[in-house]
């Protein structure tokens, strides 16, 4: 068994929700294991509101469906620019209230305040401007993400059909069929609404996997190798120990691993906006290439959370990688999430394209 495969199956070995003893322990691992590479650690413990985590997603669900119903009854009715105003009003209001609670509100909220812990790793002089960076957390939902995301998309769809047949009912002066946008709708909203959040997956792809991938980069890596390591908490509630945590640094440089599977292609996501992550696509692509490991480069699908969302709003040059397939996102967030399924092949070679990759970055800087 591979060092990589080993920190794998010990962090896997149960599910890891955000504040449980679980979590506790896997920091203790990893921080263990950096300790033992040279690394300094240090636990950062933060506070943030868990209400955009745990009821963000299904609450904007049910908005964005009642938004929907309301402008197809006041259409129904022959009343278009009433089915306009509430159609786009409505996304206004949920597109800036989401932003918000995305960016602001998991921080600020008064309600459901919730302490989390952000373990952080350096090795070298001064400040890095690398970071390693992978969430620890765990979460399980009713749906797998990949349904989540269908969700999200349908109704985004159904949204925007109904604000152009209100168009058309209101320049043309006829009635239109609402009945399909409607259920469209609520095909759509069904596994967004239901996307609660529990605690019965034990993470192994997502993202033990992750973890273990940074813990053996940062074991490969030369002792001389100026670098950061960042293991963040309630990822999967709202990304708040990554926002916090970009809160109070100056921006640099990130590589988030974030779900790490034996099958697929490796994919290299980025985030909005693009142009401060090229450098980092460029080097990447580059050890890919000598590790003779196929590379795709995608934009974050749309639904799909993930820390260096956060990075990205503070400033950062961010991109994240992976390897999966469809099959990977019907496993994510369910209870066959777990290390049964998992070889950790795909640990090995995230972990050697990295190394090259960091030794690259750190030595340019």
């Amino acid at each position: 068994m591979t060092e990589g495969v080993a920190h794998l199956r010990a962090l896997a070995a149960e599910p890891r929700p955000t504040g449980s003893e679980a979590a506790a322990r896997a920091r203790r691992y990893c921080a263990s294991v950096l300790k033992t590479k040279g690394y300094t650690v240090m636990e950062r413990p933060f506070e943030y509101s868990a209400l955009a985590g745990l009821y963000g997603t299904p609450l904007g669900g049910l908005f964005a469906l009642l938004a929907i119903g309301g402008g197809a009854m006041a259409g129904a009715r022959a009343n278009p620019e009433i089915s306009l105003l509430v159609l786009i009003g409505g996304a206004l209001v949920l597109l800036g209230a989401g932003r918000w609670l995305a960016r602001r509100g998991v921080l600020v909220l008064p309600l459901m305040r919730r302490r989390g812990v952000n373990l952080e790793a350096t090795r070298g002089d001064g400040t890095p401007t690398l970071w390693l960076v992978a969430h620890v957390d765990s979460k399980s939902q009713p749906v797998p993400l990949v349904a989540r995301a269908a969700g999200i998309v349908v109704l985004a769809c159904a949204w925007i059909a109904s604000i152009v047949m209100a168009a058309i009912q209101l320049l043309a002066s006829r009635p239109v069929e609402w009945r399909w946008i409607v259920i469209a709708g609520v095909i759509g909203a069904l596994p967004v609404l239901t996307s609660t959040v529990g605690k019965r997956s034990a993470g192994a792809v997502d993202n033990a996997s992750g973890v273990a991938t940074v813990l053996r980069v940062a074991e490969l890596l030369p002792l001389k190798t100026a670098i950061g390591v960042l293991i963040s908490d309630a990822e999967e509630l709202g990304l708040a120990g990554a926002r916090v945590w970009c809160g109070e640094r100056q921006p640099a440089s990130a590589i988030n691993v974030d779900g790490v599977d034996d099958a697929g292609l490796l994919t290299l996501m980025w985030t909005r906006p693009r142009e401060g992550a090229r450098r980092l696509e460029n080097v990447v692509r580059v050890a890919a290439n000598a590790d003779a490991a196929a590379l795709r480069l995608i934009r974050l699908i749309p639904g799909v959370l993930v820390d260096a969302v956060a990075f990205a709003d503070a400033g950062w040059q961010v991109v994240t990688i992976s390897r999966g397939d469809l099959g990977t996102l019907r496993r994510i967030h369910t209870a066959r999430d777990n290390a049964s399924m998992l070889e950790g092949e795909g640990v090995e070679i995230v972990a050697r394209v990295l190394v090259r990759a960091t030794t690259s970055l750190t030595e340019r800087a």
